[in-house]
Formats: C-alpha cells, structure tokens, sequence
C-alpha cells in the first residue's frame, strides 16, 4: 500500500496533473537528491513554483522526472529488515525528524536527527509491514529474476488505514544508522555476509534494551549552502557515554572543521526517549561550533507520549 501518484516528464505536464490532486501537494524530484529532494506545497501557486524550480534543475539531474502523490496523514516511522533475497530478517525501528527547524517546521533536509526503537510502530504493526510491505517486495524481484539481498529501509506513513509505503531506500539511512548500531549487540559483518552468500536463514539479530537518540549538529544555511571552515571543539562530549559520529568534517592545519551540511552526529542511549534525548544535549552542549546550529526538539514526540504515561518498549 502506497500513495496514489503521477511521474510528469514536463513542466507543463506536471501543472496539468496538478488538478488531480488535492492541496497539500507533494513533490518528489525522481532521483538522489541527498534527502532534500521532497517539496511538500501547501497552496497550488506553491506547488506550480517548487515544480518550476525542481524542472528547472534546483536538484540537477534528480529532478528530470517528477512524481507528484496524494498527502497522507499520518506520523511517519522507519522499518528496517535484511534479506538474501529469500530469506528476511527484521532490523528494529527508528523515528527520523527531516524539517531544519524545531517544531518539524521549514525545508526537509537529509535528516536533523532519530531515535530508536520508534514505539509508535508497535509489535503488531511491524508484523503488517512485513507481511504487507516487506515480503511482497522481496518475493515480486525475486520472481522477477531480480533477487535484491542486503538493507530495505521502508520509509513508512502510519495512516488511519494501515502503514504505507513511502519509500524505499537500499542502505541503513542517515541519522538512522547512528541509532541503530549504537543498540545492535550482534556482530553486523557475518550478518551481511549471510545477505551476500544467501545463508540468512534462522539468524538472529540482538539488540540492546534500550532507546538510542542522535543529534545532527549542522553548518549553517543548510539545507542551503552551508558555511564551510567552521571551527569545532568537540572537548569531552563522549565523556559520559555519548558517541560523536562525523559526517561534513575535515582536518585542516591540525584543527576540526566543517566541511559539509550536516556535520556531527551526537548519539546517546537511556532506559527511555526522555533519558537518551537528555544525555544526547548535554554531550551537544560541551561541543563548541559557533557556526554550527541543531533542532533542540529531537524525539519530542515520544517524550510528551513518555510525559503522559509508559508506552511499551519496541524492539
């Protein structure tokens, strides 16, 4: 179950199937675009612009093609599974946050931070992912003699109806590998190469009781031109247990600095949303970049649901 769409080659084709849809109107540039590529437009004029834009080559090659969906309601939540291309093995839940701005508001980016597991989507739901999404997916290539093996992260709407279908992604996802690794127990390589060689089946994937949340601290004017060369102190911020994954940095004479948009991955784990989310801003904190900025929300949803009463831990 997927959101009904059209792919429009044109700019003109693409304002005409504008009519086929209701507002909100969203708009995919048919291609990588470093996760920024989704325009979500609130009136028509919005939407004829951002379609403008994207046909115009804001996202270069990516927006060659554009899929214009239907909006669907709902929270969104990240399902994990691995495969042989027989054989699949579920890998745990995240919650991403892709709006700059606290609040889930401005632009989309590649991902301003996560958290897992995502208890939103329960046991029983993931159960419907995989029957409905998951399997289906992995046996339809299959017996079109394209057998997939390795990473299916299924971006996923959970509507009123059911989970459905965003996306696909062949790769673990950014933030999202952060906070999955950071509560895997279990060796990850003989777990890959099972995928590859296709022995996949009856292994066991462990993963630590407890929530993992990450941070991204990003340069600023992303996720627009980001400033580069910004100096950054991490000072002691893995001191207490926290974990700084580096993504837009480089070296230069000896000293830390931003060298890209999002630019450090702060990660820490707790009994709850609400623990790890404390313990990831207090190692953010003790980092110095002053060209540098983060969403002060990450996981806000779960820990207003934390606030109001236990919520049953999802693996």
């Amino acid at each position: 179950p997927t959101a009904g769409y059209v792919r429009t080659s044109t700019l003109e084709e693409a304002r005409a199937a504008l009519a086929r849809f209701e507002a909100p109107y969203v708009l995919k540039a048919d291609g990588l675009a470093a996760g920024k590529g989704v325009v979500i437009a609130e009136t028509r004029t919005e939407a004829e612009d951002a379609l403008a834009d994207m046909f115009g080559g804001a996202f270069g090659g990516a927006g060659a093609q554009v899929v214009i969906e239907e909006f669907m309601e709902g929270e969104e939540a990240s399902f994990f599974a691995l495969t042989d291309g027989t054989a699949i093995v579920p890998f745990g839940s995240a919650q991403d946050h892709k709006r700059v701005g606290d609040g889930d508001t401005g632009p989309n980016t590649g991902g301003m931070g996560a958290y897992s597991p995502a208890p939103v989507l329960t046991s029983e739901l993931q159960a419907r992912v995989m029957a409905e999404i998951i399997e289906p997916t992995v046996r339809t290539m299959r017996a079109e003699g394209k057998p997939y093996q390795g990473v299916l992260f299924a971006g996923l709407m959970l509507t009123p109806e059911g989970p459905k279908l965003i996306e696909y992604n062949a790769r673990f996802g950014d933030p999202e590998c952060q906070v999955l690794m950071m509560r895997l127990q279990s060796d990850l390589v003989p777990i890959l190469l099972a995928c590859a060689q296709g022995t996949l089946e009856g292994t066991e994937i462990a993963f630590r009781p407890e929530t993992a949340l990450t941070v991204v601290m990003a340069a600023k004017g992303y996720p627009g031109t980001p400033e580069k060369g910004g100096a950054i102190a991490l000072n002691d911020a893995e001191a207490e247990g926290a974990k700084v994954f580096h993504a837009g940095t480089a070296l230069k004479d000896g000293a830390l600095v931003a060298n890209g948009g999002r630019v450090l991955a702060v990660t820490a784990t707790g009994a709850s949303v609400t623990e790890a989310q404390a313990k990831a801003y207090a190692a953010v904190d003790k980092i110095a970049f002053p060209s540098g900025f983060c969403r002060r929300d990450i996981g806000w949803r779960e820990v207003a649901r934390e606030a109001e009463g236990e919520r049953p831990h999802v693996a």
